[in-house]
């Protein structure tokens, strides 16, 4: 019988704030939840009472009150959560005032840097003071193009703190790819690096950033951060805006103040992949992104003030606003900035165990890469703080789970995590009180009604279906930029069923009542009108020594689909015969003979957006000789030409 890789000892799970969390509904309530099943289901039917007590569980505080937790029409979207209630979201991540160390930022060449909660609220008030000055106010846009570092942090709460709306792209976009998201958002502040490191590199941003202010007539200022180019100066820089270096803008000096803004104010604009078109621009609103992050952080992944997390993140990711919002618990948040592989496959583990971390935020693929490269951190580094791993950005596969146990520790919650940019938060997650199965999410998060569908609407269990929520969430975006009657973010989401979320995975409910997701529903392979997840492929492609990482796309062929599979493989390695056939034997061993590639191609290079995701959509429209729409969101979009006019794909 399959067993568990971790089961929570009793006395973790009796410290959990999970698990005190069922106990106070139970007295507030009158209840008798004696599980994690009863306190889901509970949450979803009482949803004005599980997000009441949420607010009062975090100590959310509110300017004015609401008189009641939620209005609802039916169908969704239509809801008003906490309606005539104000609040600030900066205000909540400031609660804290004392020496503990709030921000611990590290750049790829060793440089480390330490803000306190008091010495952050000090940066705050400071730079608060130069926006405020700059025009800027409730409902304004202050736009960053900025590394994964403390300044960043500042703005945002500065920002957030004035009522402001806050959007940042990471360095590594390219100029399309910034000018294609501010550029629909109209900032009247930027804040921006002259440079940054990656891989060994220093980059030098000038040429892309005057690029970009030349197509930004919205600004009114622009503030430099020199980071890894110490002598830019103001005249670098070519824009009618005001220009003002970081160190000149402000001093940190005394409180900051905080505008009170209602519960669906927006606080920040995130953005769609934009692989097939310019991005969307998907507005989050304060309530809603607060509430739901210290749910997630606070229950699911039991964060607290004494705990230090690290994600590996950009702050052109989801996970970097997700990962802001720990300053709400009080705990300790490591910053870094940088390759995961430089100059050694180990770095972050040296960084695990020298800020002694508790919890690690990663991708399964850096995960996987660790794998490959034979790292084992449990020989080599004292991870006796650790305490939980969070893996994102792509399904992270039955054998990553297993080696995070063997390699890692036998002691920690491992927890795949899946939601997304459009709800700034996560439909399926981690839980203390929960074991761990390999390949499994190990529950849907509380208040949210996930359910897999059939194409016909109907409810699954142990069967692959569309994922879908049925009811409403209080992070559900506010809605898109310059959408004003709402139909496109309807479109995107309420479309394929009628008031019903439907968020675009294909996954499957287990017995345990966890989830699997099987890969994107816009990627999933149809051969012979049997629909495959990419993810399934994946997972025993993976197993494979040789292989580094694949991709698998539909090839319309001969009035079906046929199922083509792109391998990329370690330095030496050759895709012959005998590797072919060892491939497609594991994929039939452990799959389906539906799952086994028709075609297997070795390629140099795998397309990625700038968050690392995989793009299988790209590579497909590549295939067929039909123009991907937007290549600026890709990380690598020179990779593209390797996939077009190939032979092997001829026959």
């Amino acid at each position: 019988m399959p067993t568990p890789l971790w089961t929570p000892s009793p006395d973790r799970i009796a410290a959990s704030r999970i698990d005190a969390f069922r106990r106070f509904a139970n007295d507030r309530h009158g209840l008798n939840l004696s599980d994690y099943s009863q306190l889901h289901r509970w949450s979803i039917e009482r949803r004005g009472e599980f997000w009441t007590d949420i607010v009062d569980c975090f100590d959310i505080r509110f300017h004015r009150a609401a008189d009641t937790a939620l209005i609802e029409d039916e169908p969704m979207p239509g809801a008003q959560w906490f309606p005539g209630a104000t609040l600030n979201y900066a205000e909540h991540l400031l609660r804290r005032r004392d020496e503990h160390p709030a921000l611990v930022a590290i750049a790829e060449n060793g440089e480390r840097e330490v803000l306190t909660y008091a010495e952050l609220a000090a940066h705050v008030a400071g730079l608060q003071k130069c926006l405020h000055e700059a025009g800027i106010g409730p409902g304004d846009r202050v736009a960053a193009f900025m590394p994964n570092t403390w300044q960043t942090i500042v703005g945002l709460l500065a920002a957030s703190s004035l009522g402001a709306i806050w959007s940042s792209c990471s360095p590594d976009f390219g100029t399309q790819g910034v000018i294609d998201r501010f550029g629909q958002i109209a900032p009247k502040v930027l804040i921006a690096c002259a440079g940054y490191r990656y891989a060994g590199k220093i980059l030098d941003l000038t040429d892309k950033l005057n690029e970009i202010l030349e197509r930004l007539p919205s600004l009114s200022q622009l503030i430099v951060v020199p980071y890894a180019r110490a002598q830019a100066r103001p005249g670098d820089y070519r824009t009618p805006a005001d220009v003002a270096m970081w160190a000149d803008c402000y001093r940190p000096h005394g409180e900051p103040e905080f505008v009170p803004v209602p519960f669906a104010h927006p606080l920040y604009i995130l953005y769609s992949s934009g692989t097939t078109g310019v991005p969307k621009c998907i507005v989050h609103g304060a309530g809603g992104a607060l509430l739901q992050h210290v749910k997630e952080l606070g229950l699911h992944t039991d964060l607290r003030s004494d705990d230090t997390l690290f994600y590996y993140t950009t702050c052109g990711w989801m996970m970097w606003n997700w990962m802001a919002s720990g300053l709400a618990l009080g705990a300790t948040l490591v910053l870094y900035d940088g390759s995961p592989f430089q100059p050694r496959p180990e770095r972050l583990i040296d960084l695990l165990e020298k800020e002694r971390v508790t919890v690690f935020g990663t991708s399964a693929k850096y995960l996987a890469s660790l794998e490959k490269a034979g790292v084992v951190p449990a020989r080599t580094h004292a991870l006796e703080k650790l305490k939980t791993v969070l893996s994102t950005g792509s399904p992270l596969a039955h054998e990553s789970f297993e080696y995070v146990y063997r390699a890692f520790k036998p002691d920690l919650c491992l927890s795949s995590i899946s939601g997304g940019t459009d709800i700034v938060s996560c439909f399926a997650l981690g839980n203390p009180v929960l074991p761990v199965w390999p390949g499994e999410l190990q529950c849907k998060g509380l208040g949210m009604a996930v359910e897999i569908w059939s194409d016909e609407g109907q409810s699954l269990h142990g069967q692959k279906g569309e994922l879908v929520c049925t009811r409403h969430f209080p992070s559900m975006p506010v809605g898109f930029w310059n959408d004003a009657d709402g139909s496109r973010f309807k479109t995107a989401y309420f479309e394929r069923f009628p008031g019903i979320w439907a968020h675009g995975d294909y996954a499957e409910e287990t017995a345990h009542s966890g989830l699997i997701i099987h890969g994107r529903s816009d990627a999933v392979l149809n051969p012979g009108g049997v629909r495959i997840g990419t993810a399934e492929i994946y997972r025993q492609v993976e197993k494979i020594p040789e292989v580094l990482e694949c991709i698998a796309i539909g090839q319309e062929w001969q009035d079906d689909v046929r199922v083509v599979l792109f391998v990329r493989l370690r330095e030496n390695a050759v895709l012959d015969g005998s590797l072919q056939q060892r491939i497609k034997q594991v994929i039939r061993d452990n799959a389906t003979p539906r799952h086994v590639p028709a075609k297997i191609v070795q390629i140099a290079d795998i397309p990625r957006t700038i968050s690392g995701k995989i793009v299988e959509l790209a590579v497909r429209e590549t295939v067929h000789g039909r123009p991907v729409k937007n290549t600026d969101a890709l990380a690598n979009p020179e990779a593209l030409a390797l996939y077009r006019n190939l032979p092997e794909l001829a026959d």
